[in-house]
């Protein structure tokens, strides 16, 4: 049985629709939030997931936060950790810690539109698609090897607002697949790049990799 511990900061959309869609052999071990207040953790407390708060504005400085988030996230023993709306900055040691078993989901197809505000810059752009990209973390910022995008189209009347709903639909089946393909042991990192090794067909159309 693998553990799974989910990092937020809100109401965790992507949260739930893993946790929703948990794979045999997987167990949701608790979610985790820097946001006292995020509505992710009552929303997993009420189906009986452990969860923890650790405000990081009463920490002195991103490495004790960090530190204390590493020792949280260890008394759950996890073969996983995903970051699903987690708005924190994570630091080199932290990564490191995780190497191979973190997993990130950013609102862009990467590497384009790395940081905040994707779904803006790919309107200003003039993008004829979007999408989202789900990665291994690494040290640099919203990179890592690639596991999954999926993919969406700009229309001419797009707002960010209805561009990033339209991409967070998506979002919502890719992460749960990642997820899926991790606990049954489907990815391979080689040389950078991420490998898939019999990974089931995803509902959307238009997703990366389709087999």
């Amino acid at each position: 049985m693998k553990n799974i511990v989910i990092l937020i900061s809100g109401r965790g959309s992507n949260m739930q629709a893993i946790v929703e869609a948990t794979p045999p052999g997987a167990r949701i071990a608790a979610v985790i939030s820097n946001r006292p207040d995020a509505a992710g953790l009552a929303w997993a407390a009420a189906r009986g997931i452990a969860t923890v708060a650790l405000d990081h504005k009463a920490y002195p400085s991103r490495e004790v936060f960090d530190a204390a988030l590493a020792e949280a996230v260890d008394g759950f023993t996890p073969d996983l950790v995903v970051l699903a709306g987690f708005m924190r900055i994570l630091t080199a040691g932290f990564t490191r810690r995780y190497e191979g078993r973190m997993l990130n989901i950013h609102p862009s197809l990467l590497p384009a539109f790395t940081g905040l505000h994707t779904h803006a810059r790919a309107i200003e752009a003039g993008c004829k698609v979007a999408g989202c990209t789900v990665h291994f973390v690494t040290a640099e910022l919203d990179h890592g090897p690639i596991v999954a995008q999926g993919v969406v189209p700009v229309h001419d009347a797009d707002t960010p607002d209805t561009l990033a709903a339209r991409v967070l639909q998506v979002e919502h089946q890719l992460y749960p697949a990642a997820v899926r393909w991790f606990v049954e042991g489907s990815l391979v990192i080689e040389d950078g790049r991420v490998r898939h090794r019999g990974v089931a067909a995803l509902p959307a159309a238009l997703v990366v990799p389709t087999v």
